[in-house]
């Protein structure tokens, strides 16, 4: 798996992608998490394209991002 440490070239690599279960329907218009696959890195994808490149968060960069989300909510 060739990747820098921001990114993933091709995401399909990972297993155990899951998407949130606020995503909507058949719309696809939704990401996905591995929050499994790394030890510190939290790669993140677009749900339309999954061989794609995945981004990866810190974990702390991630728990920050996700902790944002739950206040908008």
């Amino acid at each position: 798996m060739k990747r820098n440490e921001h990114s993933i070239p091709d995401a399909s690599v990972l297993t155990s992608w899951r998407k949130s279960t606020y995503s909507g329907g058949s719309s696809g218009s939704c990401l996905e998490v591995n929050d499994t696959a790394l030890p510190t890195r939290i790669p993140v994808r677009d749900s339309k394209n999954p061989a794609g490149p995945a981004i990866t968060f810190s974990a702390p960069a991630w728990t920050a991002f996700i902790a944002t989300l739950a206040r908008r909510a």
